[in-house]
């Protein structure tokens, strides 16, 4: 089976070996640098600090923040988001044989686990009304067609989660070789993963690094831990257009930051403390929030968020983030908060050092540009 980018019609292989030019956010990648298999134990990962471009093992987080210090992380659960079936053949004018259909599904309407926007292969073969005959007998309606379709689960909405576990398969990056099987699809879940808040198509991978060893020494210390959500979207997948980069206006992704977390943060802030998002996710969540004004009760909606350079951020002092494709809007949302510059140095050096690249790969803990806290970090 492809993955989910061959899927979209999107060629991975053509970004490698051009060379770096900040204009088009390309740079230079040799594929043995693309990590097909996690680091054991997790918290072993390199991390890779900015500003001073030093070296530790993730395991050594602890040591660089202190009490008071908010890590913000998003316990959206993966879900396994491709599902098959087949649309039965119609009768009458259009008769012909059962149709084989694939979905990707891609953001949950709203948050509403039974209702999808979803890419759909051969999405030609369908009208609205359709019903697919998914694999273990789930039947789901197609409610409307155009550049996605939208399907709706014939399933309480409480159940899709279910028949996902069991009947449906993890779309793993195809830069990723590697099977979809239980234990992939564990290592390819973060530890504080909520089974309360299933709905991410691909993982939150900053967060992957952590283990509940790394995050006692961290609560000891009196770091805090403040939890949002955001459901991954295929379309994380997707370089932005030249449309969406023009109107600052991103694929639209679920997010939640409830009214616990923004009194934390809230606090923190007023503290000098920092606040550490881990991962693009939570940083967009984050932000998404601070461009709202910061409200007490927090908030619960889509967000189209486009963070490129010019945007002014109002929450996140920190950002611990993985190495990410040539071209993405999360390249782009970490050159706004370092510095287009400073992200030229940072993978020219990952890149030297031989760091391990993409969603399995190394990670890195990067202060935001012009951010002074009088504390080394």
């Amino acid at each position: 089976m492809r993955g989910p980018l061959a899927f979209m019609g999107l060629n991975m292989g053509r970004f490698w070996r051009i060379g770096w030019g900040m204009k088009d956010w390309h740079y230079d990648l040799p594929e043995a640098l693309i990590a097909h298999t996690p680091a054991e134990p997790r918290d072993s990962a390199r991390l890779l600090r900015w500003p001073g471009l030093d070296e530790t093992p993730f395991a050594a987080l602890d040591s660089f923040l202190a009490a008071g210090d908010v890590v913000v992380i998003n316990t959206s659960r993966v879900i396994p988001a491709r599902i098959f079936g087949v649309r039965p053949a119609r009768g009458g004018r259009e008769a012909g044989a059962d149709v084989r259909v694939e979905f990707l599904l891609h953001h949950p309407m709203q948050g509403d686990m039974a209702r999808w926007e979803a890419f759909a292969r051969p999405q030609r073969r369908l009208k609205v009304g359709d019903v697919v005959v998914l694999e273990g007998g789930a039947r789901v309606t197609v409610a409307a067609l155009g550049e996605k379709a939208e399907i709706v689960f014939e399933l309480p909405a409480v159940q899709v989660g279910d028949y996902l576990e069991a009947h449906g398969h993890t779309p793993l990056p195809p830069y990723i070789k590697a099977d979809d099987s239980p234990a992939t699809r564990a290592r390819y879940q973060t530890v504080y993963a909520d089974g309360r808040a299933k709905g991410s198509v691909a993982a939150p991978t900053a967060g992957l690094h952590f283990t509940p060893a790394l995050m006692e020494r961290l609560r000891a210390k009196g770091v805090i831990f403040a939890p949002v959500t955001l459901h991954v979207g295929a379309g994380t997948f997707q370089n932005p257009t030249p449309e969406q980069m023009a109107a600052g206006v991103l694929h639209a992704e679920w997010a939640q930051l409830g009214g616990e977390t923004a009194a934390v943060i809230g606090q923190a802030l007023g503290a000098g403390k920092r606040v550490v998002a881990v991962g693009t996710t939570a940083l967009r969540t984050l932000e998404t929030w601070g461009r709202m004004g910061m409200p007490a009760e927090g908030f619960a909606d889509d967000t189209t968020l486009f963070i490129q350079p010019g945007f002014e951020f109002r929450v996140a002092t920190h950002l611990i983030t993985n190495f990410h494709l040539p071209g993405s809007s999360l390249l782009m949302l970490v050159g706004a908060f370092i510095g287009e510059a400073e992200l030229a140095a940072v993978y020219d050096h990952a890149v030297a050092q031989r760091f391990r690249f993409y969603s399995f790969g190394d990670t890195s803990l990067l202060t935001r540009k012009g951010y002074r806290d009088g504390a080394a970090i």
